[in-house]
């Protein structure tokens, strides 16, 4: 298992509580599991590196547990409770070093867990209905939260009595409503002090915490469907979005424009992740597939099915492998076909109806019509 482990560059967790792996040079996948009955209590909903040597995973489960997976040895080395089931699913998981973790549930309880504790060192309450925490990839020990009628918020968890920053709710509309707010998932924008978030009423929204101004100050709306999930290219001054609709779009950060869109989705995306080196883009989501598109030339490069619905990813930092174009565009058009296949083949099988009485031709109407009018002259 260590070495299938060592091949793999990507990272999925999915609905049936499987670790997946899957080697983008080699197109294949690998399924990582400690236990051979598997529930959905054990449902994978989040996914982070333990360490930067990047040589342990961690796991967070629907029961609360997190779980460490070591990609030497190809196997799952130890599991802790972090969390209580009136917590919800873990809506976010991090690592902040030294053994010690952040998880954060839908309830919004945000806790740090140190090894040698079975208590949390520190705890927070961010608000009901919890949808996204992210860790800032700089300042380990800042946190940004955000949720259904919870704005986004920021915090240190040094002082965790309040948050560092929370963003005021959007000016009213142009009939005085009340514009109601709902934030999916956000993300530390590099080299300044500014977050992106993406709402459920397709928006992406930036805000400046060292600004006075506790209002976005860009509003970007992209197409009509809630958005899910989004990251940050390793190219500043642009945002990868995607929707419940299987549609992902590139947007641009400074003039709030669509650069480009991504196809060949087919089901709500649950997550995406950039590159953080390369212009590539990996998604999964309800359609079972990985894809990895290039964000150049918007093309997909790679697409592995993947049997589970899928709810989050990770990246290796090293290069993925980048094939050639006429042999990686030629597998790309099988797998499709090969998908299109299965779809009619699992298809309910309709019996064809009783055939009805056949309707007469027109030719013999209008010979009806000519004897009528023969009789009708006989009279």
């Amino acid at each position: 298992m260590g070495d299938r482990s060592r091949l793999c560059s990507v990272w999925l967790g999915s609905e049936t509580g499987i670790l997946k792996g899957v080697s983008v040079s080699r197109k294949q996948a690998f399924n990582f599991c400690n236990t051979s009955h598997l529930s959905r209590d054990q449902e994978v909903r989040a996914l982070c590196w333990a360490d930067p040597a990047e040589s342990e995973l961690l796991v967070g489960s629907v029961d609360g547990t997190v779980k460490t997976f070591s990609t030497e040895k190809g196997a799952f080395t130890e599991a802790r409770r972090c969390g209580d089931p009136a917590d919800g699913c873990f809506t976010g998981l991090a690592a902040l070093g030294g053994s010690a973790l952040i998880t954060c549930g839908e309830s919004g309880t945000v806790r740090v867990w140190r090894e040698d504790s079975g208590e949390p060192v520190t705890q927070l309450d961010a608000g009901k209905n919890v949808c996204r925490m992210r860790q800032s990839p700089v300042h380990r020990h800042k946190v940004a939260t955000g949720g259904k009628e919870n704005g986004l918020k920021i915090w240190d968890l040094e002082k965790p009595e309040k948050p560092v920053f929370t963003a005021k709710n959007l000016r009213d509309d142009w009939l005085d409503l009340r514009r109601p707010h709902w934030v999916r998932d956000m993300a530390f924008i590099p080299d300044s002090d500014k977050v992106v978030t993406c709402t459920g009423y397709h928006q992406v929204h930036v805000f400046d915490p060292s600004s006075p101004q506790r209002r976005p100050v860009l509003e970007v709306e992209y197409s009509e469907y809630p958005l899910t999930t989004l990251s940050l290219p390793a190219a500043g001054d642009t945002v990868v979005v995607g929707n419940t609709h299987g549609q992902i779009a590139m947007l641009d950060l400074r003039k709030g424009l669509v650069r480009g869109c991504l196809k060949g989705l087919a089901g709500g995306v649950r997550w995406l992740q950039c590159h953080p080196s390369r212009p590539v883009v990996a998604s999964c989501g309800l359609d079972r597939f990985l894809r990895i598109h290039g964000l150049e030339d918007r093309k997909l490069q790679h697409k592995v099915y993947l049997k589970s619905r899928l709810n989050c990813l990770l990246l290796s930092s090293r290069d993925l492998e980048e094939g050639g174009e006429g042999g990686e565009t030629q597998e790309v058009k099988e797998e499709v076909k090969e998908e299109e296949d299965e779809v009619w083949d699992a298809m309910e099988h309709v019996e064809e109806e009783e055939k009805r009485p056949k309707r007469k031709t027109t030719q013999e109407e209008p010979q009806k019509k000519s004897k009528k009018k023969r009789k009708k002259g006989q009279d």
